[in-house]
């Protein structure tokens, strides 16, 4: 079967090293991006020597229109998406809930939750068997921040990936009879950029000593457990986390 993934927020990071793990295992890519396009198209043409088809896409998953553009423009170029990985998130500066205003919690929720809830909505229509298609797995990129709570920094995007926990888990029951897998990756202290948007980019350094494994993770780390979880390897597992935290 032809496989053809889409990686949401995959210009950089954690989505950047899944396109490139998955490209290498032959399949088709979308990568999705919000606004760097020059980052996202030299990322497209980096992947296109595994003789893979490879297109980039601008959208912002947050947006309902823009998420059923962005399955319409693959089903016209790629095909049916067998394989999603929800990626896409913001982390807002550091701060408390004491001070934390409504305009960023609605922003943090509607970006790392409805997105995932939208790309699994079009996934589904398309991979479930009763509308003709031949199943497929998902990967939802929670945080180990769901567990812990992020307390005095980013209680907020705790939360959001609280809810990411709770929607594979319902979503892995609703679609398991349809030859849909739903499963869950919970990255820790992983080198991204994304501690930069947080206001502090050397975090990851800052606290590994408080690790079991007394190091920060790589995205390719990370990647590795999403592309297996999207394998026929991983053929019996769904409903599933997997933190990859240093033991945290």
């Amino acid at each position: 079967m032809k496989k053809v993934a889409l990686i949401t927020g995959s210009s950089r990071g954690i989505g950047a090293a899944s396109a490139r793990l998955l490209a290498e295992k032959g399949y088709d890519i979308c990568i999705n991006y919000l606004k760097n396009a020059e980052q996202a198209e030299r990322l497209a043409e980096e992947l296109q020597s595994h003789e893979v088809n490879v297109i980039a896409v601008q959208a912002d998953v947050s947006q309902e229109e823009d998420v059923v553009r962005l399955f319409t423009t693959i089903d016209d170029l790629l095909g049916a998406v067998t394989a999603l990985v929800n990626n896409a998130a913001i982390l807002l500066p550091q701060t408390t809930v004491e001070e934390m205003s409504a305009e960023r919690i609605n922003r943090m929720m509607t970006t790392n939750i409805t997105s995932y809830f939208l790309c699994c909505r079009e996934a589904v229509k398309r991979m479930a068997i009763k509308n003709g298609g031949n199943g497929g797995a998902i990967v939802n990129v929670s945080s180990a921040a769901s567990r812990i709570g992020a307390a005095n920094e980013y209680v907020d995007y705790a939360a959001s990936k609280g809810a990411i926990d709770t929607l594979t888990r319902g979503l892995s029951n609703e679609v398991a009879g349809e030859g849909i897998r739903v499963n869950c990756v919970r990255p820790g202290l992983i080198y991204t950029d994304m501690h930069a948007d947080g206001g502090e980019p050397g975090r990851v350094d800052r606290l590994k000593s408080s690790l079991p494994l007394q190091r920060g993770g790589t995205a390719e780390e990370v990647a590795n457990s999403i592309a297996w979880l999207l394998s026929d390897e991983a053929s019996y597992i769904t409903g599933s986390f997997t933190d990859i935290a240093g033991g945290r």
